[in-house]
């Protein structure tokens, strides 16, 4: 389906307003060519934890647990929650090449409690890993929400229950512990894929409301200081802000779709989240920066914009953090 257009489609394709769009294949070309990546380690040995046990309806309404890269498990009264699943060796349209993950997932997919929610951002092969969504499809059956023309995508998966949301659409959940919503937020970012167009799909992040807690999954994004008050504005501060903080190098190219460590501080101070936690770090390795960069940059940032420890949180693989 077509989507009408909008200040974000022009019948066509998708892109953000008034900002100069990523880098194309040339630049694309450029980096490849005469960049000098860091060296990483082969393969950082971790043992995947078990969940947390689901909050209990007096107790932590939230917990919130980083398998890897992107992938939070949320795990609340009203539900669970799944961001960005990726539980593949590689990040990649084949499964013999292309990024191999150098950690484990933080929990293994067989630990998953029920999963009642994947929300799925992009169509990039590190946040949309169709082998991993077919398993979640098959195993738990759960809804899934995503940017538009992603539908495709997630029927080819075994997706049932899918919905599509335009920027600042919202989708109400059902749920037992009372009202909760999701709202997709825009980003600066953008969409490719094998087989389709750049910038065919939608792309951003989400705004969780559930019952008197709030969280936002920020996705894939370049800094953007108005965009970023226009959503607490509109969304309300959160609890929780998930935020990434690498793959950042070389900034010539990486600036306009993803955000360093210096930048993700700032968008936790723009959206007034109480409580910030890493991601987009340290699994694949998709641009220059050494795996350790982003945390060490991100607590320089932290003690120069004069924010405590605990306010902006790197947690490991299968770490929860309650709140």
């Amino acid at each position: 389906m077509t989507p009408p257009p909008s200040d974000h489609f022009n019948g066509k394709t998708f892109f953000y307003p008034s900002v100069p769009s990523a880098g194309g294949y040339l630049d694309l070309l450029r980096w490849k060519l005469f960049s000098r990546p860091a060296r990483w380690p082969d393969r950082v040995p971790l043992d995947p934890s078990p969940p947390p046990p689901r909050p209990a309806p007096h107790g932590p309404a939230l917990a919130a647990t980083w398998i890897g890269h992107s992938t939070y498990l949320l795990q609340t009264t009203h539900g669970n929650f799944l961001t960005d699943p990726v539980f593949s060796e590689r990040t990649s349209p084949v499964a013999w090449a292309g990024p191999r993950r150098v950690h484990p997932p933080g929990l293994a997919f067989a630990d998953l409690p029920p999963i009642d929610v994947v929300l799925l951002s992009h169509d990039h092969y590190d946040h949309c890993d169709l082998p991993s969504l077919r398993r979640l499809a098959a195993v738990h059956h759960p809804l899934f929400i995503t940017p538009l023309r992603h539908a495709d995508l997630l029927r080819a998966a075994g997706a049932r229950q899918i919905v599509e949301l335009d920027w600042w659409q919202t989708h109400s959940l059902a749920a037992s512990a009372g009202p909760a919503h999701v709202t997709l937020t825009p980003s600066r970012h953008w969409s490719n894929r094998l087989g389709s167009p750049r910038n065919h799909r939608l792309w951003g992040g989400f705004a969780l409301t559930l019952g008197s807690h709030r969280l936002w999954f920020a996705g894939d994004s370049g800094y953007d200081r108005a965009l970023f008050h226009t959503i607490r504005e509109r969304c309300g501060a959160p609890d929780i802000a998930l935020i990434p903080i690498g793959a950042y190098e070389p900034r010539w190219f990486m600036a306009p779709m993803h955000m360093n460590p210096v930048e993700a501080v700032q968008t936790h101070r723009d959206v007034g989240a109480r409580l910030s936690l890493a991601m987009h770090w340290g699994t694949f390795q998709l641009t220059d920066e050494d795996r350790d960069a982003p945390p060490l940059a991100l607590a320089a940032a932290r003690a120069a914009a004069g924010l405590p420890d605990e306010a902006f949180k790197v947690v490991a693989p299968g770490a929860s953090v309650t709140v």
